[in-house]
């Protein structure tokens, strides 16, 4: 799944380069040059050059649910609050987690029906659901934590999403590795064309959002005790990756 960098702001500098503490050398003192009109579009020419990154994550994002069905929806949701509650105690007490870290994602109750000819629509009982969006941090624990919370009452995964808390951190080795890809172009462009590379003219960077790589569970039921063995989740690794359109002169 191919995600992308948190943007940083679009420059535009004459010969300048400069974001997240990079710069193209040798183009901070470079004159600028002056065209008369019409004739800049001439001699540019404009590239655009994509840089990527694979990262492993360092957080998860869990969203765990429990259901509970009974006749009345006082019934469903008592009895749903009792697990939740089961649920909460166990992620906080002995998983660790903390306070900030879980929140209730989504919380109904609602009718459940049956249909026949003869009846028609019957309201049969009633449904109630509690979801819990979790940030967990220890990757190599997520499996062993979905089969405790399964054992706790919970029986739905929504998704668990992997991701990296401080994409910046790459930030200046993914726009390097876009500039290096938008310099290799501009340079073979003036060459097929018989020209030179010149300066810098400007540059701007696509806006993005944060990485994230998703597993998804959408919808699915856990069994509680169905297998001895531990849930596998893979994090795998997850791709950084931005644009950068850049401008140059030609000589």
């Amino acid at each position: 799944m191919k995600t992308w960098l948190k943007p940083a702001a679009s420059l535009l500098v004459a010969g300048t380069l400069i974001a997240g503490g990079t710069f193209v050398s040798g183009a901070l003192n470079a004159p600028v040059p002056v065209y008369a009109d019409g004739e800049m579009q001439k001699n540019v020419v404009t590239v655009v050059g994509s840089g990527e990154l694979s990262v492993k994550p360092d957080v998860a994002y869990l969203s765990i649910g429990v259901v509970t069905e009974a006749k009345t929806a006082k019934e469903a949701q008592s009895a749903n609050a009792t697990k939740v509650a089961a649920l909460t105690k166990l992620l906080k007490e002995t998983w660790g987690i903390a306070d900030k870290d879980i929140q209730t994602g989504q919380f109904y109750v609602q009718p459940n029906y049956t249909y026949s000819e003869k009846d028609g629509q019957q309201i049969k009982g009633y449904s109630a659901q509690h979801s819990l969006e979790m940030t967990y941090r220890d990757l190599t624990k997520v499996g062993q934590l979905l089969d405790a919370a399964s054992a706790a009452g919970a029986n739905r995964i929504d998704n668990i999403r992997f991701s990296t808390e401080n994409p910046d951190q790459y930030q200046d080795q993914v726009i390097q590795k876009a500039m290096n890809d938008a310099n290799k172009k501009a340079a073979s462009i003036a060459k097929a064309a018989n020209r030179q590379v010149g300066i810098v003219l400007s540059i701007s960077q696509a806006s993005a959002g944060t990485p994230v790589f998703s597993q998804n569970y959408k919808m699915m039921e856990m069994a509680a005790a169905d297998s001895a063995a531990s849930t596998p989740v893979e994090p795998g690794e997850i791709d950084l990756q931005t644009t950068l359109t850049v401008m140059y002169e030609l000589k």
